[in-house]
């Protein structure tokens, strides 16, 4: 008898893991969307700061990180747990203020002249080169901003995680959103170290040429072109991430919109290939104008006050 009770309890123990696993699995497919920004911000962050010094930085910044999930797991857990009715609204501000972070990023691309935009990037350039500037303090300030940032996407993904569980068991909710904090913290702070060293990478195998024709250096040299194509390709896909996701929280969570898209797919299901396409397109639309409504808001609301 015991050693079925054990066989038993050991089974369920098993399935209960292939549960988490299952779910854990779902909720990294709704929070992957705010990966890609996640990814472009942290490396874009460590722009600006001496090479050697990259990697130090890094590492600073994924302990604040670690900081920042010890304490909005616990957090979320308690909303679910005493005011779970707390869960869809913050989703619904978390899935807006995606939306309003992609439109600003487009707004800034787009209305931002190349002067200007050179002017940004000249500020780090300058800090490396002026020897008055305390490279200690500018390494903490560019530490407190990654860390601030990674603070809010990182509020974004417990609770976009969170909502996926929102109706299982709080051992569960636990499992899977401190399995997400995990996978994504060191996740998106490898590869962000992966990234800013891929620059150092190329130039290491460029200056390693022993003969006429050498693997290393063309590797090098096709390292030196990917690397700022890639941080492009992340910032890019990041936004559009950020449409995507924010517009499907905002459809699922307005009743009316959910209808819309019902119908929508409903009407368009007959045609080949083209169904595939109507969700995401339409969430991104919702994205595209929420993001824009809550940008005019605060842009007005910004001069309002600043009067």
């Amino acid at each position: 008898m015991a050693g079925t009770s054990l066989l038993t309890l050991l089974d369920k123990i098993a399935v209960a893991l292939d549960d988490v696993a299952v779910m854990t699995k779902v909720a990294a497919k709704k929070t992957a969307g705010v990966l890609g920004d996640d990814l472009a911000l942290n490396a874009q962050q460590v722009q600006g700061v001496k090479a050697e010094r990259e990697l130090p930085v890094v590492w600073a910044v994924f302990k604040g990180s670690a900081i920042n999930k010890v304490i909005l797991v616990p957090a979320a857990l308690l909303i679910s747990a005493f005011i779970p009715w707390l869960i869809m609204p913050l989703l619904m501000l978390g899935g807006l203020y995606l939306c309003f972070e992609g439109v600003e990023k487009v707004a800034h691309s787009l209305f931002t002249s190349k002067a200007d935009k050179e002017a940004e990037h000249s500020k780090d350039l300058a800090a490396l080169c002026d020897h008055s500037v305390d490279m200690a303090q500018y390494e903490k300030d560019k530490i407190k901003g990654a860390i601030k940032t990674d603070f809010i996407l990182s509020a974004e993904i417990i609770v976009i995680a969170l909502g996926t569980v929102s109706d299982k068991g709080i051992v569960d909710q636990a499992s899977v959103v401190t399995a997400i904090a995990t996978l994504m913290t060191i996740g998106v702070y490898g590869l962000v170290a992966l990234i800013v060293k891929l620059d150092d990478m190329g130039v290491h195998l460029v200056n390693q040429q022993t003969g006429l024709v050498n693997f290393k250096h063309l590797v090098g040299k096709a390292l030196l072109a990917f690397a700022p194509k890639l941080m492009k390709f992340l910032a890019v896909v990041g936004t559009a991430a950020m449409f995507l996701v924010g517009g499907g929280i905002i459809v699922h969570g307005l009743d009316f919109l959910h209808h819309i898209l019902h119908d929508m797919s409903q009407a368009l299901a007959a045609i080949p290939y083209l169904i595939w396409f109507v969700e995401p397109l339409f969430n991104a639309l919702v994205g595209i104008v929420g993001g824009a409504i809550v940008l005019a808001i605060v842009k007005f609301g910004t001069r309002f006050f600043t009067k």
